[in-house]
C-alpha cells in the first residue's frame, strides 16, 4: 500500500460522505479526481487488501440479530464448506484460523430468531456443529495508517 491506498482507507475509517456524488466528494479529500478514486478503491478489493466496501449496520439497533460463530471443520473440506457457508446471505464475514476452530464467521441476521434458524440451516448443509458465541460486550476498534 502507498500513501494515498492509505489515505483512501483511513477516509472510510471515518465515514463515507452521504451526497449526490460521495465518491468525488470522498476522492477531493483525499487529493485525486472521482474516476481515480474508484479505480484505485477497486484495485483495493480485487487485490484483497480491502475484503469489501459497504455500510455497516448496527443491526440490533435495526431489530437484528448479530453472532459470531465458528466451525472445526477437517482440512480437506475447508474450501467446500467455506462456499457453502458463504453461500448464507447472513454471512457477513468468514475468516480461516490456527486453531481447531479454524473457521470463524459473522452472522446478521434481520431478526434475533433467525440467528438460531441460519446456524441450523448451516450445520445442515455443512454436517458440522456451529458454536455460536454471541456478544456480551462490544468494543469499538478503530484502523488507521500513517500516511
Amino acid at each position: 500500500m502507498d500513501q494515498l491506498d492509505r489515505a483512501i482507507i483511513n477516509e472510510f475509517q471515518g465515514g463515507f460522505p452521504i451526497s449526490a456524488r460521495p465518491y468525488a466528494e470522498a476522492a477531493e479529500r483525499v487529493g485525486i479526481d472521482e474516476q481515480g478514486f474508484i479505480d484505485r478503491l477497486q484495485v483495493l478489493l480485487d487485490d484483497g487488501v480491502l475484503s469489501r466496501f459497504g455500510p455497516m449496520y448496527h443491526a440490533e439497533k435495526l431489530g437484528g440479530g448479530l453472532t459470531l460463530a465458528a466451525l472445526a471443520v477437517p482440512e480437506a473440506d475447508f474450501d467446500k464448506v467455506a462456499e457453502a457457508v458463504n453461500a448464507f446471505p447472513e454471512v457477513a464475514h468468514n475468516y480461516a484460523r490456527e486453531h481447531h476452530l479454524n473457521m470463524w464467521f459473522v452472522l446478521a441476521t434481520e431478526t434475533p430468531e433467525r440467528v438460531g434458524e441460519v446456524i441450523g440451516e448451516i450445520e445442515e448443509a455443512t454436517g458440522l456443529p456451529v458454536f455460536n458465541m454471541p456478544k456480551q460486550e462490544e468494543y469499538f476498534v478503530g484502523l488507521r495508517f500513517e500516511a
